[in-house]
């Protein structure tokens, strides 16, 4: 039985939902880079700049990534090598791709990110410049690596979390 409150809508009367859309949802969030370098590590796979590219696909190959960072001898990020970078380089120089060292492929001066930036501030960057990866800069020194794919998830676990929530508010 429906509540008391409860009107039907009246035929040929224009019926307006007001759930939540997903971008009015994110921009609720108060969730930084942070929150999901806490849950998966700051674990960030890096090559040389002198490397060659098989070299860098074998270690993403490895690690089931899709980017690995470029640093000098310094330890200093000086580009990233995404799947994306060596698909366009195999397509413009077909079977001498791999033995091609990274710094002729990788994207120098990559975007990247800090600990405090909100996730939808970032992820807004990231879709607006279509990459999947991005650094994350901490005190100058390299604090991390995040993806699109840790964003879904993470904002996957906090809806499903939000649901749980109004469904024990709702059964009691």
């Amino acid at each position: 039985m429906a509540p008391a409150s409860y009107q039907p809508p009246v035929k040929g009367e224009e019926t307006r939902s007001s759930s939540q859309s997903a971008e009015s949802a994110l921009l609720k969030s108060t969730a930084t880079v942070k929150t999901i370098l806490e849950e998966k590590g700051r674990n960030v796979f890096a090559v040389h700049p002198k490397d060659t590219i098989a070299t860098a696909t074998l270690l993403m190959k490895e690690k089931g990534i899709g980017a690995v960072v470029v640093k000098d001898g310094a330890g200093v990020l000086v580009g990233i090598l995404s799947e994306r970078d060596i698909v366009r380089q195999l397509a413009d120089t077909p079977g001498q791709t791999l033995d091609q060292i990274v710094e002729t492929v990788m994207t120098k001066e990559p975007v990247t990110c800090t600990p405090d930036e909100r996730l939808v501030e970032m992820m807004k960057r990231m879709t607006e410049g279509r990459f999947r990866h991005l650094p994350v800069l901490d005190g100058g020194g390299l604090g991390g690596m995040i993806t699109i794919g840790d964003v879904v998830s993470y904002r996957l676990r906090e809806l499903e979390y939000e649901a749980l929530r109004m469904k024990q508010m709702i059964v009691g």
